[in-house]
């Protein structure tokens, strides 16, 4: 692969990171704080999503191959594929590693959040009580634990992804776009963050005996 195409690799690797992926995240964290109203309102919220018109194709098209490409092609860099960055679109080493590390357990997270909420009743997932199995899920301490560590990754590595992205396609790399850059980014992260934590937070107390 010539700097040319690393350049689009990384390029599209930074664009399906934010849209669709991001946006995904950000309203699948909102949809999740619903568990906050109750199992009938969150369930309610899950149903309609999976009922809407094309709703398994644009699931694949609009999330699942954009994510997939992400996922893939941002395990293939932290293995040290790809070729070394150059200097003005590193995020620096210790972002850059938070950037691998989180990546990594991201990907972890979403295949076992797949397989154990998405992948389950396959035939007849519209009739399936999602809130009770995460409910039920998360009273582990361990899976909580996990989930915690999943969300604030997520949300740490958008919000990373965010910083980089304007120094990825060129926008600009001065010091005035850095700072609005890493107040966005931050901002995006204590936001989601909150959010994901109270709904999960949410499942939690409900799972307390």
């Amino acid at each position: 692969m010539n700097a040319g195409e690393r350049s689009r690799a990384r390029r599209l690797h930074s664009i399906t990171g934010l849209v669709p992926v991001g946006g995904f995240l950000a309203f699948h964290l909102y949809e999740n704080s619903l568990a906050a109203r109750g199992p009938q309102a969150y369930n309610e919220a899950a149903r309609r999503l999976q009922q809407m018109p094309f709703a398994l194709a644009l699931e694949v098209l609009v999330i699942g191959a954009p994510l997939l490409y992400h996922g893939a092609y941002g395990l293939f860099l932290a293995l040290g594929g790809g070729g070394g960055a150059s200097r003005e679109t590193r995020p620096g080493p210790v972002l850059g590693l938070l950037q691998r590390l989180t990546g990594v357990v991201v990907f972890a997270f979403i295949v076992f959040h797949l397989w154990t909420t998405r992948l389950v009743q396959i035939q007849d997932h519209g009739d399936l009580d999602l809130y009770f199995l995460v409910r039920s899920t998360i009273a582990n301490p361990w899976l909580y634990a996990f989930y915690l560590a999943g969300i604030l990754s997520a949300t740490l590595h958008l919000s990373i992804g965010l910083w980089t992205f304007p120094v990825a396609w060129g926008l600009s790399s001065g010091p005035r776009m850095r700072r609005i850059a890493a107040f966005v980014s931050g901002a995006v992260f204590l936001v989601l963050s909150v959010i994901g934590v109270r709904a999960i937070a949410a499942f939690r107390m409900a799972a307390a005996p």
